[in-house]
């Protein structure tokens, strides 16, 4: 078997950055690989070399094997580790890496290629004696077919992008009235993430678990699984909060299902790390999802369970080492929680958010890991993935580890752009969250109800706020020199997610410290001793003392505060609000990214809520539609234009 001695990560990000550590200090030369929109990205400098594989675009760097390949031949590199994403389940990328004599740090191209089509690998399950899902996975895939199966499966049901995932290509349809346009949807961000429209169809199991074994295998035939993960927690079938075990597994559940994925890994001749994905009923009854011949981005919740290094784990077992232990020498040691830190809005119905970071500060402590890679600096495009990070705890017990995890959420600070980081502390603070009762269901049912509603900013953040702009605009310590010499008051008006918010302030001087209070409607709040560095305000309310990080860009002001990290504009001085803003015809990019579809033209008539073209940004696709009837009047766009954030789209006269 082949020694390594310089590896090339062919990912991003904390990907990137999370193997490059355990390969440095298993002494192994690495290579970082970089767009041209990551020139100056943590991973890139992590690495003992670093090398520029092309343009911003995915297709044109990350996904673009030739390069990749190129790339080893030019710094010497002789394995190659894809990270999870871009290319690391591609069967091809892997043989090319065989066809030139590069290590490829992953399990055998017939595996992946088996395993990354869910029709094949599902017919390959239901041989092997896996239990699956009753559904279609025929070849026969025209729209007139898998209607027609679909009527025999009945609904709700699933439809599925036979090749990928991440939740793209995935639609759940209820009636079949719906399954047209799904359909169409589903095979269109399909062929646009995996370059293939083949779908599947299944049974939907409504509210169940989503738990996922992972395995290993080595070159000499032995297979282990590490227990289970659960990731139930999912937001459209994207994961969002990760744990180790499951608070629903048994051991004797635990011990059917490993010998299910063990199974599953030998009906493919599998080696290295993998991961089957099981949906569980209530009844404990479970089903063969799918099988990622990757490594999962929550693996750090089985490490900490385990004490085990994964990619340690997979470095030796391609250089022909066997599996360091065997299944009875495996223990599980206290829980573990992992959440995804995404670019986000959940202000505004979670669009991802392009800018760059003013300040990135995680948090430390007893049980915590930060997998990043990212910096203060660092612009965050619409090019990639929208995840910026990850957050694990490890604790003796379930609770300990999601307090602990919680904690460290609402400590870390990241400024510059919106992001989820409010969202997921109120889920670990959920009590059902935290009784362990949380099914695929749970976000969809939680959103619904008032803890999982659009937050309102309370008086105190927009107090801040007010008190940083007039901070800004003053000259060098004139706030803070402040008397009170008229009874008036300052009026504010802020923006924050498109709500506008007004204010008054009364302000005074007291010792060495600024006094303010705020009003807005019928509500009231008194802020004292407050103070005022570059990246921190600090203030008492109450009696109690409170700091709040900051940073200011371009007249927009982001707050560490709990309803989350959306920028705030003033616009006291600005002009009126346009009545009937809503309505005003013009249809506004809601983010940076690519126009993959128009459905319309000049001239053409349209309704309230019609689609008028589709946005992809991040990897996922975003309808744009009409906010009134009327008829278009100017259409600046079409298939394949990239725009930009706020640009006008649409008119509609």
């Amino acid at each position: 078997m082949p020694e390594i001695s310089k590896l090339l990560i062919a990912n991003r990000g904390e990907i990137a950055c999370r193997v490059i550590r355990t390969a440095r200090a298993m002494g192994l030369g690495t290579v970082a690989v970089y767009s041209e929109a990551d020139r100056n990205a943590p991973h890139t400098a992590l690495a003992d070399e670093a090398i520029l594989i092309g343009p911003p675009a995915i297709g044109e760097s990350y996904l673009n094997a030739e390069a990749l390949i190129t790339a080893c031949r030019a710094t010497g590199a002789d394995a190659l580790h894809p990270g999870y994403g871009f290319l690391s389940e591609n069967a091809g990328f892997a043989r090319a890496c065989a066809a030139a004599g590069i290590v490829f740090i992953g399990p055998p191209a017939g595996a992946i290629e088996l395993m990354g089509s869910k029709r094949a690998a599902k017919a390959a399950m239901l041989a092997a004696g896996v239990p699956c899902i009753p559904g279609y996975q025929g070849a026969e895939q025209s729209d007139a077919k898998l209607h027609a199966e679909a009527l025999k499966i009945g609904f709700p049901l699933m439809i599925k992008a036979s090749w990928g995932g991440g939740g793209r290509g995935m639609r759940l349809v209820r009636t079949k009235t719906d399954f047209a346009a799904s359909l169409q949807t589903a095979r269109s961000e399909a062929l646009s993430a995996f370059g293939s429209d083949e779908v599947i169809l299944e049974r939907a199991l409504i509210a169940p678990r989503h738990i996922e074994i992972q395995i290993f295998a080595d070159a000499h035939g032995a297979i282990v699984h590490l227990a289970e993960r659960d990731c139930s927690i999912q937001r459209r079938h994207q994961k969002v909060v990760e744990e180790a075990p499951s608070p629903f597994v048994t051991p004797d559940l635990r011990a059917a299902m490993g010998k299910a994925a063990v199974a599953a890994a030998r009906a493919c001749d599998y080696q290295g790390a993998g991961t089957v994905e099981f949906l569980v009923d209530k009844t404990g009854a479970f089903y063969f999802l799918e099988m990622n011949t990757r490594l999962q981005v929550e693996h750090p919740v089985t490490e900490a369970i385990t004490g085990l290094d994964l990619v340690e784990w997979q470095l030796q077992t391609a250089m022909g080492a066997p599996l360091p232990c065997t299944q009875d020498e495996i223990t599980l040691d206290g829980w573990a929680m992992e959440v995804r830190l995404y670019a986000e809005d959940p202000q505004n119905g979670f669009l991802p958010q392009t800018g760059r970071i003013l300040d990135w500060d995680p948090a430390t402590g007893p049980g915590l890991r930060i997998d990043d890679g990212i910096g203060t600096g660092q612009k965050i495009d619409a090019h990639y993935d929208p995840m910026l990070a990850k957050i694990i705890a490890h604790g003796p017990t379930r609770d300990v580890a999601r307090r602990r995890l919680a904690r460290a959420v609402e400590r870390t600070v990241l400024l510059g752009l919106a992001t989820n980081k409010g969202f997921l502390a109120d889920i670990l603070r959920d009590p059902g969250f935290a009784a362990g009762d949380a099914t695929t269901a749970f976000l969809e049912d939680w959103s619904a109800g008032p803890a999982g509603g659009t937050k309102t900013p309370d008086l105190a953040t927009l107090t801040l706020a007010a008190l940083l702009f007039m901070a800004e605009a003053a000259p060098a310590g004139a706030l803070f020199g402040w008397q009170n010499t008229a009874p008036d008051p300052w009026p504010f008006t802020l923006d924050i997610a498109g709500q506008r918010h007004r204010l008054c302030l009364w302000m005074d001087r007291r010792g060495d410290h600024l006094t303010c209070r705020a009003e807005s409607g019928e509500q009231t709040v008194d802020l004292s001793e407050i103070t005022i560095t570059p990246r921190t305000i600090r203030w008492t309310k109450e009696g109690l003392r409170h700091s709040t990080r900051f940073g200011l860009r371009k007249g927009v002001l982001f707050l560490d505060a709990p309803e989350g990290g959306s920028g705030i504009t003033n616009l006291t001085h600005s002009p009126p609000e346009a009545g009937g803003a809503a309505n005003s015809g013009q249809v506004i990019a809601p983010m940076d990214g690519r126009i993959v579809s128009v459905a319309v033209a000049i001239g053409d008539r349209v309704t309230s809520g019609q689609t008028l073209a589709v946005l992809e940004a991040m990897k996922m696709e975003h309808p744009l539609v009409a906010g009134t009837d009327g008829v278009i009047t100017e259409l600046s766009v079409r298939t394949g234009s990239q725009i930009r954030i706020r640009q006008v789209v649409a008119e509609i006269d």
